[in-house]
């Protein structure tokens, strides 16, 4: 899905916009994408997943789609009573 973003750019940006579109016979959508791909690229990076990373992806959406998941509620639950049970020590005794 596509969402539309309406720019003002000042006349000169404007005509260079239409030379480009021309001589390399692109829209301008076309061209503002590639620009902005190149902006954020320059200024925040890329990342690759990595081979061991895209598995992991792919067993976990596996593992979502038979339905073995544990909601985030279901999570903090059982974190909440793992950590009340290893707060169990008994009572402390103090050193006076």
């Amino acid at each position: 899905m596509a969402d539309t973003v309406t720019i003002s750019v000042p006349a000169t940006m404007a005509e260079q916009m239409q030379q480009a579109q021309r001589k390399e016979n692109r829209t301008r959508s076309e061209l503002l994408r590639q620009a902005w791909r190149e902006y954020f690229d320059s200024h925040y990076g890329t990342y690759t997943a990595t081979k061991a990373e895209l598995a992991a992806i792919r067993d976990g959406r596996g593992e979502i789609r038979r339905g073995e998941y544990k909601t985030f509620q279901e999570l903090r639950s059982d974190l909440d009573n793992s950590h009340r049970k290893a707060g169990r020590k008994g009572t402390r005794k103090n050193s006076r």
